[in-house]
């Protein structure tokens, strides 16, 4: 007899809706237009991103930019989780039509299940992990990003992003016009099952592993360009989900 929780994966992989490969067509321009026009951001490692297959984009979080910023840099169209409410008015048509990745904050397997499918055909995946904006040093990741690379053997290549906010500016504040940014691609890793173990074992471990490789880019990014991460916000805007959060949620559902 067919496992329930195998049959209720197969019933939401139907209903998966994975964007057409146009729709990044269009808006790769804007994403260029938005980081060298309207503000001024170096871009490097760029030869550190694979020219073809499946990647997962994994950057550091400390502004609403950080997505719009990593989309204009990458040599590479990616699709990128952003929470469902900004999916609304103009803002929603205009991510809708670029191909992003509409997110439940409160659990969305479905949301999961069409990043593997955009990855599974061998297109790119944009995610910040650390879901919430902070200070970006990566302390902490949630394990949607681990599941994703662990079923669909895609590339993670952490990505730190630096000046979309800095010293004390509010985590919604809007960066000036022709800001200093920095968008650094680092060097990618493979994550894979071990023999033996579990999948939660193996989440958890491959977990700590992107974790432990975006902490050490953006340090590393830090003493390169001499731009420092901003400070935290309080703690209560530190634990409000945005973005990435409800990776923790499906998880459960989807082995």
């Amino acid at each position: 007899m067919t496992d329930p929780r195998q049959q209720q994966a197969a019933r939401a992989q139907s209903d998966v809706r994975v964007p057409a490969r146009w729709t990044t067509l269009w808006s790769r321009p804007v994403g260029w237009t938005l980081d060298h026009v309207l503000y001024r951001t170096s871009v490097t490692g760029r030869s550190n991103v694979p020219a073809t297959g499946p990647v997962i984009f994994a950057g550091n979080h400390i502004s609403f930019l950080d997505g719009p910023v990593m989309f204009g840099a990458s040599p590479r169209a990616m699709h990128i989780l952003v929470k469902k409410e900004m999916f609304s008015g103009f803002l929603g048509k205009v991510l809708q039509a670029s191909g992003q990745l509409a997110v439940d904050r409160t659990g969305d397997r479905g949301a999961l299940l069409a990043a593997k499918g955009v990855l599974d055909a061998g297109r790119c995946v944009g995610i910040l992990p650390e879901g919430t904006r902070g200070n970006g040093e990566a302390a902490a990741i949630n394990k949607g990003v681990a599941w994703l690379a662990l079923n669909s053997g895609a590339t993670v290549v952490p990505v730190a992003i630096l000046g979309t906010r800095t010293g004390s500016e509010h985590r919604d504040a809007v960066p000036r016009l022709r800001r200093r940014l920095h968008v650094s691609f680092g060097g990618a890793l493979n994550v894979s099952r071990r023999p033996g173990e579990t999948g939660r074992v193996s989440m958890d471990r491959a977990g700590t592993e992107i974790r432990a490789a975006l902490a050490r880019h953006v340090q590393d990014s830090i003493q390169r360009t001499g731009q420092p991460l901003p400070d935290a916000d309080s703690p209560q805007e530190r634990h409000e989900a945005v973005a990435g959060t409800p990776a923790d949620h499906p998880l459960r559902n989807v082995q």
